[in-house]
């Protein structure tokens, strides 16, 4: 899929470059609405979409984690992940690139999606009260990085978004903190406005690093960033 690259064996990921991409126009149907217009036409002439296309990624979401990943270093050959919100395979692709056949990958969402190899995903809402059994038995053991790229669906109102994908970043958490092993990552998409105090503080107390990073891949006009959280304390250890 790709060549050897720097730490965890999968390539370097960048912005699409070297490429000249012609704008292509779409004709607006009758039956088609402008929002799907302006998407389908965005999505024709979106540089990170044609390289996921080229490279065999299922989404161009990939990229995202790819360019975390050049730039924390979250990932690497043997690492145990869990991947919240997997689907449709993009991240878990990376992931599994990263960490090679002695690492483990566990994703779950409640979309169906095709097995990524490499790694074993559930379909089931991670809302569910079964679900953190579920993930605990899969992975057996710690995780050394918890991902969790979930996002409601947008309401169109801004502060209710904003609750709304930080209430899902709050319940990641809660899960990362019992299974994640020291010195682990928590990586999770919040929205631009930063991450809410109380598990901001929360995550200060028990990583040795937090920050907020938004990668290239992640549209300009979208209000999505990630906090990523290194070097987990699990409480009572120094």
């Amino acid at each position: 899929m790709t060549g050897a690259g720097k730490k965890g064996g999968g390539s370097r990921i960048d912005a699409p470059s070297g490429q000249r991409q012609l704008q292509v126009r779409v004709k607006t149907a009758k039956q088609r609405s402008t929002s799907s217009t302006l998407w389908l036409q965005r999505q024709l002439n979106d540089p990170y979409v044609s390289e996921a296309k080229r490279l065999g990624y299922r989404s161009r979401a990939a990229f995202k984690l790819a360019q975390l990943d050049d730039k924390f270093h979250v990932l690497g050959k043997g690492k145990r992940v869990v991947d919240l919100g997997c689907a449709p395979g993009g991240w878990c692709q990376i992931a599994a690139e990263r960490v090679g056949p002695t690492g483990k990958i566990v994703g779950i969402d409640y979309l169906a999606m095709d097995p990524v190899p490499g790694a074993t995903h559930i379909q089931l809402d991670f809302l569910d009260e079964s679900a953190p059994a579920r993930l605990k038995e899969l992975l057996d053991g710690p995780a050394d990085v918890v991902l969790s790229d979930m996002a409601a669906p947008t309401t169109g109102h801004a502060a209710t978004d904003h609750l709304r994908v930080m209430a899902l970043a709050e319940t990641a958490y809660e899960f990362a903190a019992e299974v994640l092993t020291q010195g682990g990552i928590f990586i999770a998409k919040v929205f631009q406005g930063g991450t809410e105090k109380t598990l901001l503080d929360r995550l200060k107390r028990d990583f040795d690093k937090v920050g907020h990073a938004k990668p290239a891949a992640s549209r300009a006009d979208s209000a999505e960033v990630y906090v990523v959280a290194t070097g987990f304390r699990r409480a009572g250890e120094a």
